[in-house]
């Protein structure tokens, strides 16, 4: 009998990172692949990415919708009740053996508090990292704490799960799954990426992803307006991508909207790219700015620098080029 592996999906982010391993269990003689696509990907806001889950031909086994149609702090807390609701449902339904989940956004959080309680076995990956400036951090040591197999990027991280009373045999260094993601991309010419992007990437080109910093007194306004205030300076083609669906980030999205509408020459925003043609664009701008993980993860493997701001990283292992 095939042991029934389930996969839970939330954002464009995490399914890039996910898609290759996915892939493998679909193909192994011994292993049920599960799908569950909730949070952003069900979102027309956010670019309807459950679409781009489709195209590769993965079948949804359950589809989980917890986004409420706000940000607020109160909006997200009840986005992660009905999410632990929905998660209950779908697991009592396709009754998995495993559960995989990557990261740390309140979707997995949901994902696992469901999945622990009713005694299923969560695989845990990209565990054991710090970024201090967001509620992520704390997501992703609760979803730590409550899985039973960890897989690490970094010896560091290793141990960091480890100190967090877990078996030394229960934690593996994998490395991060970004850089199997970019071994496996199928490259987009130039060409193609300007005519998808609506702008030109001659001369200094710029990849902007910017989410809010959600452990900041500051407002969501205050922390991208010196952001966009140092990009109009600079004489640079700028392609923005959205912010995750945290406090705060449908007032950067608004801001940022209002940028590119002054400088639409040289400057574009765009609510999902996609994974090959994201890593291929990595592969020709100038350089990444912004707090996503991509730029402490991804970016360095291009030899382009990364410009992190604030705090949403810190805690990360970092390479020279950022």
């Amino acid at each position: 009998m095939k042991a029934k592996v389930c996969v839970v999906t939330g954002s464009r982010a995490d399914y890039g990172l996910l898609k290759g391993l996915m892939r493998e269990i679909k193909s192994s003689p011994n292993l049920e692949l599960q799908v569950i696509v909730t949070g952003m990907h069900l979102s027309e806001s956010f670019g309807s990415t459950y679409l781009e889950i489709q195209e590769d031909d993965f079948k949804f086994s359950y589809v989980v919708d917890m986004l409420l149609n706000s940000d607020s702090p109160t909006a997200i807390a009840k986005s992660i009740g009905i999410g632990v609701m929905g998660f209950a449902d779908a697991f009592v339904n396709l009754q998995p053996n495993y559960l995989i989940l990557l990261g740390d956004r309140f979707e997995i959080f949901a994902a696992a508090s469901a999945a622990y309680t009713m005694g299923i076995p969560i695989v845990h990956l990209h565990g054991g990292e710090a970024t201090e400036g967001s509620l992520d951090e704390g997501y992703r040591h609760a979803v730590t704490k409550l899985s039973s197999l960890h897989f690490t990027a970094t010896t560091e991280y290793r141990k960091r799960v480890i100190q967090m009373g877990h078996s030394p045999e229960s934690v593996h260094v994998v490395g991060a799954m970004g850089l199997d993601a970019i071994e496996n991309m199928k490259p987009i010419s130039t060409p193609s990426l300007e005519d998808f992007l609506g702008i030109s990437l001659s001369g200094d080109s710029l990849l902007v992803t910017f989410h809010p910093e959600t452990h900041e007194a500051d407002p969501a306004e205050y922390q991208i307006a010196g952001v966009l205030d140092a990009l109009a300076r600079i004489e640079a083609n700028i392609v923005f991508t959205m912010p995750n669906a945290d406090s705060g980030g449908r007032k950067i999205w608004s801001l940022i909207e209002s940028f590119v509408a002054e400088n639409s020459s040289r400057a574009c925003l765009h609510r999902s790219l996609g994974q090959d043609r994201y890593i291929s664009l990595l592969s020709r701008v100038s350089a990444v700015v912004g707090n996503s993980s991509s730029g402490i993860i991804e970016a360095p493997s291009f030899g382009i620098g990364t410009v992190n701001i604030g705090r949403r990283q810190a805690g990360r292992v970092c390479a020279s080029s950022v």
